[in-house]
This record gives structure tokens, C-alpha cells and sequence, in this order.
């Protein structure tokens, strides 16, 4: 513990002397600050002599933290002791960021004092500070005395508080707003949250429309089971059948996730649409009456299903294949046929897959809000009513927080229902003893209701996917059929006239997307694994709260997400907006809780013998986790880093408020085309994004690989 205290006290102080406090112009990256190290890369240290006597706080912790660690004390003393350096540092350092910013100090006894935004040289002083207090926290016997624990917990837990938390607060205080402005209370906050308008039930006696909160439960409702059950029947086609077409069945499960926004919905509209081709194809050969069905509840639901069944089945895929066939066939002797083995044994095993899968699929429904803004029609759900509060004519910022915290108060609903529902029951099947049996086969019923359910969606997808294709090769789709090229010309145009110009308009924003979603994606997995870890592994105080706190940015739609993020990060002391750090940031934290929910059914498979053999051979925690966990969690890797690669290509309610000139995003670019009515070029562009997106999934696929848990995975006969 002293060495790390050590180590990590000398990082800091490095940090505050020779890095850059502030934000320089062209980035750290750049390194242009070293030309001017009392200018624009003005140390902590430089900081203090040239007169911004505040910085000096956590400086001096840090120097505290050193002298403590070179020993001569009692160790409960030296832990107490780094753990008030580490505190006080951390709240001297938030504390001058927060009441010193840019325009001039907050409180007047500070005078004229005023500050840009931190730099690098104050997150490495913050970040060693941080793992200084947890050192300390460790040495005091907390967390089993396990430094890297302790450290991870404190480095989430931040991570959260400044980037969940504290963007979502200047949101969420809008909620207590007094009418006219006059303020802040609680006494309207009740009525305006428990609005009949809101929580109208008029559509169940006839007489009107139900309100935005129903519709939204109801509407969560249906995706959550409808994608938990598509998910389970396309893994238990890939788990325990001989289907001849899995590669390009699993092609056409994780086509729709790859799908830029507004796609799924033009398609659906022009397929099953008023004018659209099934729609005049009925009335042609039955006389079938043309309706609007599409514009409200069903519409939006299908279009859901589409996009959120790939979810499911990246979390189910690897719990299936991870029960073990050992208990299967210990079923079987004890002579139960296949539909009881499955029923009371294997469905059984796969709870903490399938109610995970089914909370995702719940919470994204909630969230959405680029299909109900196409689909919707009269239907109208919380995330489009907080989208029109916030970019309206009329913008209701107090509205929008209240229906954000309708938004968290059912995804908290739906978060205890599920720890309900499992219980405190374990369901390891992979120890570390030896595994070669055979998976069960599925009774003739459950296989070819599994067929019946998983491949007419799959036909589907496939043709509306032909169809989107399709449109990009035509001059306007749904009306002129005629063949042209002139769509990907004019966005993927490549000049050769004196070297390779890239001269389309889509370029720019093409390789932005793709270096933003390369840099965001692993971290995005690194950070919902660690945490699904610290969940399943380890107990600490307050690990409930914690493991909420973690899905709350993905319960709130992406258009408050990015509105919070402009608000929060548009000032000191952190100063992000315009950069493409935020950008990361926002991908990151929103995307996080799928890798914590896919790693936490996938450890929770994992029985903890293996942790504790390999504790007892001399492994410390981390190289358990490196050497024993992760090669074990092959599908919650791969399910975390394609479902974040892809968010942060598709997503555009986040982004819509954080693009800027200089990283512009190909959501937005696609919403600029579909806004000026050049739907051929946003399809071409989607096609391609959808080619790159697909192609580099194969790719992670084929590096990850498979994870070995048996010698072969066989199903009986």
C-alpha cells in the first residue's frame, strides 16, 4: 500500500508541476504548450507564482500524501492520513473549479479572480488524488484491503458523479422551477408530475387519447417482451440446432442495431405506408381498404422490435452458450425428456440473461425517440413530448426535467422488479472443473416454434434491408425508379488529379464518426465490464445505488443527455464543448450500462471458485480478473464493443446539440440531407455506414473469437 500511495502521490505532483493546468487552444495532443511553458502551459505550480493562489490546495495534499508514504508511522495512521489528503485535495480542487470560472468568481470576497477550464495537468492531479483516498480506504482494511478494488470503485463512482450526475443536474433542478420564473419549490412539482395529462387512461373508456406516461409503460412494455423473446429464439437457434444458414442468419440478427436513424422508419413507412408497396399491394389483389395503422402504437412498436431485438440477442447469446451441458444430462438421467429439461433446467439458468435483456429492451423503448418521431403520428410518448419541451417554439425546460424524472422513476420500477425477480439465487454453471458433455437438443415443438418465430423475422429483415439498398441506387425512392449512381457521386466522390482528394461532402464526417466510435467503443467496454465486475464479485456499501446510478444516463432520451452535456460542459471547469472529447464522453457514459447489463449476466454464469483459485495460487484481483474472467467473457466483450462502435455511428439525439464544424457527425449529416429533402444521398450514405458498421463487426468478431469453454460445443441428437 505504501508503494502505490507513493506512486501515485508522485504522478500528481508531476502533474501539478510540469503539465498544463488550463485547456490549451490546439489541445494537449498538439504539445504546443511546451514552447510556452508560462503562457498557455502554465503548470499548477506556474499557476500559484504568477498569482491564482487557489491552486495551491491540492498541491500541498499531494505533498502531505508523499511525506506520509515515505513510512516512519503507524499504518491505520498513514491510512487515515492519506485518506484526508486525498479528500481534502479532491474537495479543495472541485471547490475552486466550481466557484472561480471563466466570466469571474461566484462568491465577491474573491475579488476579480476568473479562470479558464481545467487542463490535463488537473486531471492527472484529480485522478491521483482520487486513487491516493482509495490507497488509503484499501490500508484501512476496506475492500478486503484490496487496493485495486478500492480504486476501481472510487474511479467509477467519479466517473459516474461527473459525468452522469452532474450534467443531469442542471436538467433534473429545472423540475422544481417555480411558474413565471419566480424561482425554485417543491410546491408545484407534485401537480405537474402527477398531470392527468400525463397519466391519462381516456384510450381505455373511448374518449380521447392516453397520456404520454402510458403510452410509454405500455409501449416498453411490448419491446421488452417482444425483443426478449425474438432474442432467446435466434440464440437457441444458433445454441442447439444444426441450421444450416447460421452465419447469415446472425448477419440478418444484428443488421437492424447497424441502422443509422430514420432508415428503419422511411423503409417501414413506404413498405406498409398509406401508398406503400404491401399496403397498394393488398388493396390491388384482395380490396383491402387503405388505413394509417402504421402512425401510432403498432407502427412504433415494430420499428422498436427491429431495432432493439439485436440487444437482446448479443445478451442472450452468450448465457445460452455458457450453461453447462453437465447439468442438461444430469436431467436426462434422472429421466426427464427434452421440453422438461428445458423448462426446469435450462430456461431456469438463463434468468439473469433474460431479465437483463428484457430491462434493456424496456429501457431503450423508453428512451427512444427517433422512431416514435417518424411513426408516432397521435401516439405520443415521453421521449418525443421531452424533445418538443426542450426544442419546441415554446421551450418548458421545467417540463422536460419533470418528464425526465417520470422517465427515472420507471426505470427504477423496472431496475427493482428485476433484482426482484432474481432473487439471491446463483446461477453459476461454468466452475473450473472439467466440461465435455453435450448440450440437450430442443423438443420437435420448442425447435420449430423457434423456426416459426425467428425465421419469417429473419426473411423480413432481410427484405427490408434489400429495400433500403435499393433505394440508394434510384433517383427517388417510392417514386422514380430509375437507376443512378448520382447519389453516392456526390457524397463518396474520390478525386485523383494530383494524388487521392477525397472531394465528396460525406467524407469529412465519415472519418469523424469512424475515429470517434473506434476511441469510444473499447473504453465504453472497459468501463461497463469493470463495473458489471465490482457487481457481481465484490460488496461494498451503497452497491444497489451504485449499480442504479450506473443505467440512469441510459434511461433518459439522448436529446436531454446531450441539452445536460452543452449546459454542463459549456463553461468552467470543465470546458468540453466543441471538442471531440465530449463527444467520446456522451457515447461512452450513455452506452455503458449495456455492458454492464451483458457482463453481469455473463459473470453471473461464472462460479467464484475460479476467483478463489486463483487468489490462492498468489493472484492479486487484477491479474484474476486479466488472466481467469475476461477469457471467459468472450460474448459480453464482443456484445459491449459492437453495441457501442455502433451507437456511437447511429446515435443522434445525443449529438444533434455536440456536433461542431470541425467533428461534424454522419447522424447529423443524414438528419441535414433528410431536413432538405435529399432522402438519395442520407440512403447512400446509410448503406455505406451499414457496410463499414457490418464489416467491422466481422472483424471484432474474428479477434475476439470464440470463448473455449468445453472441448466442443456439441448438441445431442
Amino acid at each position: 500500500m505504501t508503494r502505490t500511495a507513493r506512486l501515485w502521490s508522485l504522478v500528481g505532483l508531476a502533474g501539478f508541476v510540469l503539465l498544463p493546468w488550463y485547456m490549451v487552444p490546439k489541445g494537449f495532443l498538439s504539445f504546443g504548450w511546451m514552447a510556452d511553458p508560462a503562457g498557455q502551459g502554465a503548470s499548477g505550480l506556474v499557476s500559484v507564482l504568477e498569482g491564482r493562489f487557489w491552486l495551491i490546495g491540492p498541491g500541498l495534499a499531494l505533498l502531505a500524501a508523499l511525506v506520509l508514504s515515505l513510512g516512519g508511522r503507524e499504518a491505520t495512521v498513514r491510512a487515515k492520513g492519506w485518506v484526508i489528503c486525498g479528500t481534502a485535495g479532491l474537495a479543495l480542487l472541485a471547490g475552486q473549479g466550481l466557484l472561480i470560472l471563466g466570466s469571474g468568481p461566484r462568491l465577491a470576497v474573491l475579488g476579480d479572480a476568473a479562470q479558464p477550464g481545467m487542463g490535463l495537468g488537473a486531471f492527472v492531479t484529480a485522478l491521483a488524488l482520487l486513487f491516493v483516498t482509495t490507497t488509503g480506504i484499501s490500508a484501512g482494511g476496506k475492500g478486503r484491503g484490496d487496493a485495486f478494488v478500492t480504486g476501481l470503485v472510487g474511479l467509477i463512482v467519479a466517473l459516474v458523479g461527473v459525468f452522469v450526475f452532474y450534467p443531469m443536474a442542471f436538467i433534473l433542478i429545472r423540475a422544481f422551477e417555480l411558474k413565471g420564473g419566480a424561482g425554485f419549490g417543491v410546491s408545484e412539482f407534485l401537480p405537474r408530475f402527477l398531470s392527468s395529462d400525463t397519466w391519462s387512461l381516456a384510450c381505455l373508456a373511448g374518449r380521447g387519447y392516453c397520456g404520454p406516461a402510458v403510452n410509454s409503460l405500455v409501449l416498453a412494455l411490448a419491446t421488452g417482451l417482444g425483443t426478449t423473446c425474438l432474442g432467446l429464439a435466434f440464440a437457441l437457434i444458433f445454441t442447439r440446432t444444426d441450421f444450416a444458414a447460421k452465419k447469415l442468419l446472425r448477419v440478418l440478427t444484428i443488421l437492424p442495431i447497424i441502422t443509422p436513424p430514420f432508415v428503419i422508419g422511411l423503409a417501414l413507412i413506404l413498405l406498409f405506408g398509406r401508398s406503400g408497396t404491401i399496403t397498394e399491394f393488398f388493396a390491388w389483389a384482395f380490396g383491402m381498404e387503405k388505413t394509417r395503422w402504421l402512425y401510432g402504437f403498432w407502427g412504433v412498436w415494430l420499428a422498436q422490435m427491429l431495432s432493439f431485438t439485436p440487444i437482446a440477442f448479443l445478451v442472450l447469446i452468450g448465457v445460452v452458450e455458457g450453461i453447462s451441458p453437465s447439468m442438461e444430462e444430469a436431467s436426462q438421467t434422472l429421466d426427464a425428456d427434452r421440453w422438461q429439461t428445458f423448462r426446469r433446467v435450462s430456461l431456469p439458468l438463463m434468468r439473469p440473461g433474460l431479465a437483463n435483456a428484457l430491462l434493456l429492451g424496456f429501457i431503450e423503448s423508453l428512451a427512444d425517440f427517433g422512431n416514435p418521431l417518424v411513426l408516432g403520428g397521435n401516439f405520443n410518448v415521453l421521449s418525443t413530448e421531452i424533445y418538443f419541451a426542450i426544442v419546441g417554439t415554446v421551450a418548458d425546460p421545467a417540463k422536460a426535467a419533470i418528464l425526465s424524472m417520470i422517465l427515472l422513476a420507471m426505470t427504477l420500477g423496472a431496475f427493482l422488479v428485476q433484482r426482484r425477480w432474481l432473487g439471491r439465487k446463483s446461477y453459476a454453471t461454468v466452475t473450473g472443473k472439467a466440461d465435455n458433455g453435450q448440450h440437450a437438443s430442443l423438443n420437435p415443438g420448442l425447435e420449430w416454434a423457434c423456426y416459426a418465430t425467428a425465421l419469417p423475422w429473419a426473411a423480413f429483415t432481410l427484405i427490408l434491408y434489400a429495400l433500403i439498398v435499393f433505394g440508394s441506387f434510384v433517383k427517388l425512392w417510392g417514386y422514380n425508379h430509375s437507376f443512378t449512381l448520382a447519389h453516392y457521386k456526390q457524397a463518396f466522390a474520390i478525386s485523383f488529379r494530383n494524388g487521392v482528394h477525397f472531394t465528396g461532402s460525406a467524407w469529412d464526417s465519415y472519418f469523424s464518426t469512424l475515429g470517434i466510435a473506434a476511441i469510444s467503443a473499447p473504453l465504453t467496454a472497459m468501463v461497463g465490464l469493470a463495473t458489471a465486475y465490482l457487481l457481481v464479485r465484490q460488496k461494498f456499501a451503497g452497491k444497489d445505488a451504485f449499480e442504479f446510478s450506473t443505467m440512469l444516463s441510459f434511461a433518459i432520451p439522448g436529446t436531454v443527455i446531450g441539452v445536460a452535456y452543452v449546459m454542463a460542459f459549456n463553461f468552467p471547469p470543465i470546458e468540453l464543448t466543441g471538442t471531440a472529447i465530449i463527444l467520446i464522453l456522451v457515447f461512452v457514459f450513455r452506452n455503458m450500462p449495456v455492458g454492464v447489463r451483458g457482463g453481469i449476466a455473463a459473470m453471473s454464469q461464472l462460479d467464484k471458485s475460479l476467483d478463489e483459485a486463483s487468489i490462492m495460487l498468489g493472484a492479486n484481483s487484477f491479474t484474476t480478473l486479466r488472466r481467469v474472467i475476461l477469457p471467459l467473457m468472450g460474448p459480453a466483450i464482443l456484445a459491449a464493443i459492437t453495441y457501442s462502435f455502433v451507437r456511437a455511428i447511429t446515435s443522434v439525439s445525443a449529438v444533434i446539440f455536440l456536433v461542431s464544424a470541425r467533428h461534424n457527425m454522419a447522424t447529423s449529416f443524414i438528419v441535414g440531407r433528410v431536413e432538405n429533402n435529399e432522402y438519395g444521398i442520407a440512403i447512400a450514405y446509410s448503406t455505406v455506414l451499414i457496410i463499414t458498421m457490418l464489416a467491422a463487426i466481422l472483424a471484432l468478431q474474428a479477434v475476439i473469437g470464440r470463448r473455449r469453454l468445453r472441448r466442443s460445443d456439441r448438441v445431442a441428437a
